[in-house]
């Protein structure tokens, strides 16, 4: 079973692991991007007095606080992994 499994499973070349690393980045900051627009839209409405609950208000700007923290923290790890690396001797 498991040479079934890994003759299916092939590995990806450079190229594609840094095109399918890319895309994934760029998906997970475009989810934070609709997430800082949709606790805008929310802000928005309360501001104008439109028929909005203030604790959809509230939960749409945490929602869009944690993702937006959640992304920096990861950010910053890359970094810190591609420092780490740049400084391993060849």
């Amino acid at each position: 079973m498991d040479i079934q499994r890994a003759e299916t499973q092939r590995k990806l070349t450079p190229h594609e692991a840094q095109n399918s690393f890319k895309t994934a980045l760029n998906e997970a900051l475009h989810k934070v991007n609709d997430a800082q627009h949709a606790s805008q839209k929310a802000t928005d409405k309360l501001a104008r007095g439109e028929s909005i609950d203030l604790h959809e208000v509230m939960i749409t700007a945490q929602k869009a606080s944690i993702t937006l923290q959640t992304t920096v923290e990861v950010r910053n790890k890359i970094v810190e992994a591609y420092q780490e690396i740049m400084r391993m001797q060849v």
